[in-house]
């Protein structure tokens, strides 16, 4: 315990605690996506149980470093392209997410213009939520690990930093999802930045690497303006004649 008593251990901590926050905010979106399928009742415990799980599943990798070691090692070799078994799950996952926010977004756009409500509450089950919730987790949680490994050589200081993070969006889940949910726009935005994860994780799984700043650059900028528009929306409703 002697590394709690050094001050580059508390800079690390705070570093990597608010580096997993930030690498957080995806599987925040996600998850607030998904339990809003639930039925009212059901949707905090979804958010609960998928954060839980992936605190557990996050700690769980960060203690089997040798083996994600191995997970990078070439499995099959086409041409100049080598391909792991970490790129695959890259790959897997960008798939998934991209084929999950597209259908998000259909079913969005078809309940708007034919008044057909295809996503509506109680439309899915707890374990299929949970399901999904726990596959991305897995996707979410080796950008994570990857991360706290090239910052920091203390597995000690990485689960702390992984717990904090998760504790933290796990307390503001229930406001961020009620955010996203409650507001079509934002919720649309939320989808299109799922679909930017997406082709993000599949490049990655490519071996081509894009810098996460301009990703998350691009979602407050979009923040930004759709908070410049609500701001808008509401000096119009305030006008109108009551």
């Amino acid at each position: 315990m002697e590394i709690f008593l050094q001050s580059e251990t508390y800079i690390s901590l705070l570093t990597l605690t608010f580096l997993e926050i930030v690498l957080g905010i995806d599987n925040i979106i996600f998850i607030s996506i998904v339990s809003d399928r639930l039925p009212q009742e059901q949707q905090g415990k979804a958010r609960t149980i998928g954060l839980s799980l992936a605190i557990i599943m996050r700690v769980l990798l960060l203690l089997a470093l040798s083996w994600i070691v191995h997970l990078t090692e070439p499995i099959l070799t086409l041409m100049d392209f080598e391909l792991s078994f970490r790129d695959l799950i890259l790959i897997v996952g960008g798939l998934f997410l991209l084929a999950k926010s597209t259908s998000e977004i259909h079913e969005k756009i078809a309940t708007d213009e034919e008044g057909v409500d295809f996503a509506k509450k109680g439309s899915v089950t707890m374990k299929y939520a949970v399901t999904q919730i726990v596959l991305l987790d897995i996707v979410f949680s080796f950008d994570s690990i990857l991360t706290a490994v090239g910052l920091s050589d203390q597995i000690l200081v990485m689960i702390a930093a992984v717990i904090i993070a998760l504790i933290v969006m796990l307390v503001f889940a229930a406001k961020v999802s009620a955010f996203v949910n409650e507001n079509p726009t934002v919720k649309m935005l939320a989808l299109a930045f799922l679909i930017m994860i997406g082709t993000l994780l599949l490049l990655d799984g490519f071996h081509v690497h894009v810098p996460k700043g301009y990703i998350y650059f691009s979602l407050a900028f979009s923040l930004f303006v759709e908070f410049l528009n609500q701001k808008l929306r509401k000096k119009k409703k305030a006008k109108l004649p009551a």
